[in-house]
């Protein structure tokens, strides 16, 4: 006796179902090209038109480029990336102590209001946390009048005050960031390093760090772009002529008509030279983030 098989019953073979996978995608490759695609497209397009002062005929050329590589332009370039950096940094080092103390503690009391503050504290900046820092440890901030720190040095306006500014929101990222991966670590590799005789700094130097590793470059990678990208809260802190020069300060100076007769155009070259820094760090972080999920799988 001979079965007759519908159609319908016969699983779709392997080539049906990646072209159907294909066509799934249709819709966000349409949204990305949408939404990344265009505004890229006019960034560039408006980075390499070059207008002549004298003339106001504008031209195809890399004198804008040029442009924002130099003086003022590559100071605040610079000194973005540096403070970007600093955050980094830090924010991986208190970021990870603070989550391990977490996780070793085993407490679910401690761990989901942590995990929770930590989800709203990595999202609160712009406007209301410059205003938190302004009035906490401002010129005329609470904590500043209280301990007197203006006379022993301190200054929000500063490096060191936009980099504690910026760590408010680096370190709780960094905690919902590592979290996973130290959860990751199986407590089977613990009791193996033991009864081999492993003390607890052996287990950390041999097998713990380079396991995290990877995750901990990505968090760093992925702190130095937050930081790198941040614009309101120190416009609203510092303003455009603070003492920090900041390449997003640049930028919106630059778009505000700050800038000399023909060099209207610059602020498209700076806002390129941050994606192609942007581009560098994601370049980088995606593949150490694949890597640790397979390490942690």
């Amino acid at each position: 006796m001979t079965a007759v098989l519908d159609s319908e019953s016969v699983p779709p073979t392997p080539r049906k179902r990646r072209g159907r996978g294909r066509l799934a995608t249709v819709p966000l490759f349409a949204f990305l090209a949408f939404a990344f695609g265009l505004p890229l497209a006019a960034i560039v397009h408006a980075a390499f038109q070059v207008k002549d002062p004298e003339t106001l005929q504008t031209s195809f050329g890399v004198g804008n480029m040029s442009a924002s590589l130099q003086d003022a332009y590559l100071n605040a370039l610079q000194s973005s990336i540096k403070i970007s950096a600093t955050v980094a940094v830090l924010g991986v080092i208190v970021g990870t102590l603070l989550a391990q103390a977490v996780v070793t503690s085993g407490a679910r009391w401690l761990r989901e209001p942590v995990l929770t503050a930590s989800g709203v504290l990595a999202n609160f900046g712009g406007v209301p946390l410059a205003f938190a820092w302004v009035a906490t440890l401002g010129n005329a901030g609470m904590i500043t009048d209280w301990f007197n720190l203006t006379d022993r040095g301190w200054s929000l306006y500063s490096f060191t005050g936009l980099t504690a500014t910026y760590l408010y929101f680096a370190i709780p990222l960094m905690i919902l960031t590592i979290t996973p991966a130290l959860d990751g670590l199986r407590p089977q590799w613990r009791e193996a390093a033991q009864n081999n005789g492993a003390s607890t700094w052996q287990f950390w130097r041999y097998i713990g760090i380079p396991v995290l590793t990877p995750s901990l470059l990505g968090g760093a990678v992925l702190l130095f772009g937050a930081s790198f990208a941040a614009h309101a809260t120190a416009a609203a802190m510092l303003g455009t002529g603070s003492a920090v020069p900041l390449i997003t300060l640049k930028i919106a100076a630059a778009l505000g008509g700050d800038v000399l007769v023909g060099q209207e155009n610059v602020a498209f070259a700076m806002s390129l030279d941050m994606i192609l820094v942007v581009a560098v760090v994601m370049a980088i972080y995606l593949p150490l983030q694949r890597r640790s999920s397979r390490w942690l799988a």
